[in-house]
């Protein structure tokens, strides 16, 4: 039997509670990981982590300091160390889209979340991962940081700068530091939500013509996260069928 490629690893997904972030962490586990499913909305993510064999339930917001060291401090006593970091915690569009009429507080909230989150995840998780060897953090980002999509854009693109600098700085301690950028990975309750016009629409500016999947993003981060991916470093990775090469 092929040894699956994330046995004996520990993974902290946040964001896991629904979602993409629920996705990853099923699709870890089932690479053999044990896995500490991360979401502000602790129910949520007790629910998710009882369908995952061996997993750690936390509730965690990534803006709050003190919450990500309990976070990372869950993760160790229960897993021994952190191997990969998984930060798909984030705000996203709607009000967001908006840039210069947004209230400061709002942009504020925004970059607490999608940023600076990700650099307080990052940052307390390093000791952890050095005393495993190394390991791998995964930020997720969005296509829309190439496109100019509003403060939302703004805030991705912060993270996409974010991944290269910690890159940079996490290398000597054999971290790799990755970004995935998805395009629109439509699920089923977005694709009820527009309108057939819409849909051809954005078909149409991508080369691949069909909607992303959950699975097209998974798929991407485990080899990411992966040893095969261990030459590979500093990247935001664009998962979005090619649309913002037609752009």
């Amino acid at each position: 039997m092929t040894e699956k490629r994330f046995a004996g690893k520990s993974v902290i997904v946040t964001g896991a509670g629904n979602g993409l972030g629920r996705a990853y962490a099923e699709a870890f586990a089932a690479e053999g990981a044990s896995v500490t499913v991360a979401d502000i909305d602790l129910s949520a993510a007790r629910e998710a982590a009882r369908a995952i064999e061996g997993s750690a339930p936390v509730g965690v917001d990534v803006a709050d300091e003190e919450s990500v060291a309990s976070m990372v401090a869950t993760a160790v006593g229960r897993f021994g160390g952190v191997d990969v970091l998984i930060n798909n915690a984030g705000l996203h569009m709607g009000q967001y889209n908006l840039t210069s009429t947004l209230p400061l507080a709002d942009w504020r909230r925004l970059f607490d979340v999608n940023v600076f989150g990700a650099a307080l995840c990052a940052r307390h998780s390093r000791d952890a991962m050095v005393s495993r060897g190394g390991g791998v953090i995964l930020n997720q980002s969005s296509n829309s940081s190439y496109l100019g999509g509003g403060a939302y854009s703004v805030s991705k693109l912060a993270l996409n700068g974010l991944t290269l600098s910690l890159a940079r700085e996490f290398a000597q301690d054999g971290i790799r530091v990755l970004g995935i950028a998805p395009g629109m990975i439509a699920s089923e309750a977005v694709l009820e939500r527009l309108e057939d016009t819409s849909k051809q629409r954005i078909l149409g500016e991508q080369l691949i013509r069909r909607f992303g999947r959950a699975e097209d993003l998974v798929g991407m981060a485990l080899l990411l996260c992966s040893d095969d991916a261990s030459f590979v470093t500093g990247q935001t990775v664009t998962v979005d069928g090619g649309f913002i090469k037609r752009v």
